[in-house]
């Protein structure tokens, strides 16, 4: 649910600048970008194991089958 965020001009400039340099679509991709890169928060935090092979073909037709 889209929300209004109050910043000053100079931080809208800034996240203007951001999102140009980066071809962000959105001031909000722009802020979660720099939020998941200040925290170090992976794009993904649910289901990573890195530890973890990626799927075979075999197994990706096996699960299609469920």
């Amino acid at each position: 649910m889209p929300t209004t965020v109050q910043v000053d001009e100079k931080t809208l400039q800034m996240l203007n600048k951001i999102k140009k340099e980066t071809n962000a679509r959105s001031h909000d991709q722009v802020i979660k970008s720099l939020i998941l890169e200040r925290k170090k928060i992976p794009c993904s935090m649910f289901g990573s194991n890195r530890k973890l092979k990626s799927f075979t073909d075999e197994d990706k037709a096996e699960f299609h089958d469920l």
